[in-house]
């Protein structure tokens, strides 16, 4: 850097845009405006390159400046390759900055002149000090000014070396230099050359030189050349070197952590490669490319809607840009083959629905339940006369075994669609039928979407099996996501969690099945229509059995007609001694039985089987020689017919075998359920007969009573609910209070629990009961224990009382009606209230009963008991 010199009283100035020289620094210039070129002619070029120049800085015509000098002028001023103005066509206002840096010309470079005249100059400048413009005038075409030096004299530097604010700024200006040269010095192993200017350069002009070798912005350039005093100068390039350093320090880092991933990558792409090279040589090359061209030709064909499209293509387009060793890699690609397998236009083609057809294929399929199936054509008749129509959602309920998910399959025969089940047993989890977000770990879409993707069109009938055995925890509860699935005004944009895109669920038919309604939450139980399947009477399974149970359990276990036979009888047999459910199931648990037995006698028998009569014997003298000497003889398998006679009957058994009531004890045991039993149970006094309504249909409860030696308590055993106990307490109450009346009691003021306690038991205890159908059943029993007087045994009862005696209505008495009529029951008791449900029960099974109605528990202890109520006849304590 060249020596501090004398500066003239006037310099040729030469402006220059938007870059700021400092003194130390070294800037190179390129000229090519006409003022500038003449400047640089008369200044330097005809001086030998020794003149002095002056260096203003420049701000852009179009902005304002908030200091210095505006000069209007024809010529214009120096510009570089972004800044060329056309002095012939505008008039250029320059703003001055009013301070700048005299330069001297280290080098001068001429270009080569071109054909319009036009000349370019290259000067190299080094900045010498600071001045100020004291007056602005003009040589020509270029300008000069009258200045005075900013940089301070020997004597004041010497003075403010002293200063110990001065000495601290150095100090810490330094040490951050030094720690940017080291830096610097690791990078580009300049060998500590650069460290010479911080022990031989003054501090002052240090500063200087650091700030012009940084980029920043041209108010901070400004801002740097307008420190006149030395304090702010190092503090401000304190300040900018501190930031360039840490600036690095960031890029380093940046640096380190991009260099060590490309060196994996490239690490990735070199074992890629040779991957690639050895399924080639092996012939397995499944180039994923391909893989992803398929799958895009895949998704165009699904005929996704225009906004889910959009939305696949973005999914498709991250994923080609990803490795297949990326985590995320799998999921998306998982995710684009179930959008591409989901049905969004395909459907099952609608069929021109036959009623009759379809009411016949019913009468087949299923035989009884007039009224479920006439629900049925009603709603298939509904569907044919509107396909489009919002039909309800169906839900038959009823006991396991009674055909409910049947039905729902021949509803999807009658139409003509695909069928797809979806159990909910046990489902706890809201995302089975949301589905997971694609965030978690093995997310999954819910069951609707993945049965879609299964059975492969959007308008399937979809059944959604045991939907009262959903729960609910915290993972959310399935019943109320199911709320909308099954809204036809919401399920036209269900949306799943994993595929995050709307889906219309609106063209399936939804049917569900529940063994009760208690359990389904309220909501969702009103946007279905609940159908009712009682049960079967024991005429009815006898029909199914013969048309449909016994040649399925022939097929299944290989038999035939021909093998085995099981009359009516036995059949009759079966459902009154061994089942007493309202399905089927066990019924056909007990004949698969009897042809497993039958199974094991005819394959022991099959050595014994003779050749059928009108297949001709096969017969040469070397064959029964052979045959005389008890020699192997090679035998040849003729799978056709021999001589024109047919021998597929050659193993069959001279006579199918019939199932009889002692083969029928030997397979099935000892007869489980006796038609004595209800009066057996009776024979003593204490003891009626109630009916109950369970998951599995109506069922017969005995309710026993007896009195003990005691301090006047009741107590309850039998696994009972709180309701039931409440239904004892009131019997209990009702028979104290009138035992008088009831001649229980000789006075009024006789305690019928005086020294005694009194205990009620309902038999079968491992089995939950509750509810409020007990009432009459537990106030016969007491009247029967304190009168001793014994309950008819052919006499059933149901309904809840009041503590004033009413008789309440109660529910499923079709159910209950059906209990007693399998468990040989001659007399039902109903509460008067419930005459209208007996429209649901058969008239083959109402004919069989005597229905007898109540309307106050008086009613009822007058037909329970033979010859009347107790209180007819005295009966003391």
């Amino acid at each position: 850097m060249a020596e501090s010199v004398e500066l003239p009283s006037r310099l040729a100035i030469l402006p220059f845009r938007n870059k700021v020289l400092l003194p130390g620094a070294i800037i190179r210039i390129r000229c090519t405006s006409p003022s500038s070129v003449k400047l640089v002619e008369q200044e330097l070029w005809q001086r030998e390159e020794k003149g002095l120049i002056g260096i203003l800085p420049v701000r852009d015509s179009a902005e304002s400046a908030t200091s210095g000098t505006a000069v209007s002028s024809g010529m214009g001023g120096e510009t570089s390759d972004n800044h060329k103005l056309d002095s012939k066509n505008q008039q250029e206002v320059i703003h001055w900055h009013d301070r700048g840096v005299a330069a001297r010309a280290l080098h001068l470079s001429r270009g080569v002149e071109k054909p319009s005249g036009r000349v370019t100059y290259i000067v190299v400048l080094e900045g010498l000090c600071r001045f100020n413009v004291q007056e602005l005038s003009t040589r020509g075409t270029y300008y000069t000014a009258r200045i005075t030096s900013l940089d301070m004299t020997k004597g004041e530097m010497e003075l403010i070396e002293q200063d110990q604010e001065f000495v601290a700024l150095s100090r810490q200006f330094k040490a951050t230099a030094m720690e940017l040269i080291s830096i610097l010095e690791q990078k580009q192993k300049t060998g500590g050359r650069t460290k010479v200017l911080l022990e031989t350069v003054p501090v002052h002009k240090l500063a200087d030189i650091f700030v012009a070798s940084f980029e920043i912005s041209f108010e901070e350039q400004l801002s740097m050349l307008d420190s006149v005093d030395v304090k702010v100068r190092l503090s401000k390039a304190t300040e900018l070197v501190d930031r360039h350093l840490q600036s690095i320090r960031v890029a380093e880092k940046i640096t380190q952590k991009v260099e060590g991933q490309l060196s994996k990558s490239q690490k990735e792409f070199l074992l890629r490669q040779q991957m690639k090279a050895i399924k080639e040589e092996l012939g397995d090359n499944d180039d994923e490319e391909d893989d992803l061209v398929a799958l895009e030709r895949k998704m165009q064909g699904a005929g996704m809607p225009a906004s889910i499209w959009k939305h696949a293509l973005r999914e498709l387009r991250r994923l080609k840009k990803m490795q297949p060793q990326q985590p995320g890699y799998n999921s998306s690609r998982v995710y684009l083959e179930l959008l591409a397998d989901l049905p969004w236009e395909n459907a099952s083609p609608e069929l021109e629905l036959d009623l009759k057809a379809a009411k016949e294929s019913l009468d087949a399929d299923h035989y009884g339940l007039l009224k479920v199936k006439q629900r049925i054509i009603e709603y298939l008749a509904v569907r044919k006369l509107k396909p489009d129509a919002r039909g309800p959602v169906l839900c038959f309920v009823g006991p396991p075994g009674v055909g409910k998910t049947s039905l729902a399959s021949s509803i999807a025969a009658a139409l003509g669609r695909k069928f797809i089940r979806i159990s909910l047993g046990g489902v706890k989890d809201e995302a089975d039928i949301r589905g997971h977000r694609r965030t978690y770990i093995g997310s999954m879409p819910g069951r609707l979407v993945d049965g879609l993707k299964r059975v492969g069109v959007h308008n399937p009938v979809m059944l959604l099996d045991e939907i009262d055995k959903t729960g609910s925890d915290v993972r959310g509860d399935p019943a109320s996501a199911l709320l909308e699935v099954l809204d036809p005004e919401q399920n036209k944009t269900f949306n799943d969690h994993y595929l995050n895109v709307p889906f219309d669920l609106s063209k399936v038919i939804f049917v569900a099945t529940a063994n009760r309604m208690q359990p389904i939450p309220p909501p969702l139980l009103d946007r279905m229509e609940v159908i009712e399947l009682p049960g079967y009477t024991p005429e009815e399974k006898l029909k199914i059995a013969i048309r449909h149970l016994i040649p399925r359990v022939l097929d299944q276990h290989g038999l035939g007609s021909d093998f085995l036979q099981i009359p009516e009888d036995m059949v009759k047999l079966v459902i009154q001694r061994y089942t007493r459910e309202a399905g089927v199931r066990n019924l056909e648990r007990n004949l698969a039985a009897l042809a497993r037995a039958a199974a094991v006698k005819v394959a022991e028998r099959e050595h014994l089987v003779p050749f059928a009569k009108d297949v001709q014997r096969l017969s040469s003298p070397l064959l029964d020689e052979k045959l005389a000497e008890s020699t192997e003889v090679e035998m040849e398998v003729i799978p056709m017919g021999v001589n024109n006679h047919d021998i597929s009957g050659a193993f069959r058994v001279a006579s199918p075998m019939v199932v009889d009531e002692p083969m029928v004890e030997k397979v099935l045991g000892p007869p489980r359920y006796d038609d004595r039993e209800t009066a057996e149970r009776v024979a003593n006094p204490g003891v009626s007969v109630g009916l109950v309504w369970t998951a599995f249909g109506g069922e017969v409860q005995f309710v026993e009573a007896t009195v003990m030696v005691g301090k006047g308590d009741l107590h309850l055993t039998g696994q009972l609910g709180d309701v039931i106990k409440e239904s004892a307490q009131i019997a209990l109450t009702w028979v104290r209070a009138r035992a008088t009346e009831l001649k229980l009691a000789i006075s009024e003021e006789t305690n019928l629990l005086e020294g005694r306690d009194i205990h009620i038991h309902f038999p079968a205890g491992a089995v939950p009961k509750d509810g409020p159908s007990a009432g009459v059943t537990l106030v016969t029993s007491l009247v029967s224990l304190f009168s001793k007087k014994r309950v008819r045994a052919d006499t059933a009862m149901t309904g809840e009382m009041t503590l004033r005696g009413m008789v309440l209505p109660v529910g499923g008495v079709k159910d209950k009606v059906l209990a007693a009529h399998r468990y040989g029951i001659k007399r039902v008791i109903l509460p008067e209230r419930n005459l209208k449900d007996l429209v649901e029960v058969p008239a083959t099974v109402l004919s069989s009963l005597e229905i007898i109605f109540a309307k106050r528990v008086e009613d009822v202890l007058e037909q329970a008991f033979e010859g009347g109520c107790p209180w007819r006849q005295q009966s003391k304590l």
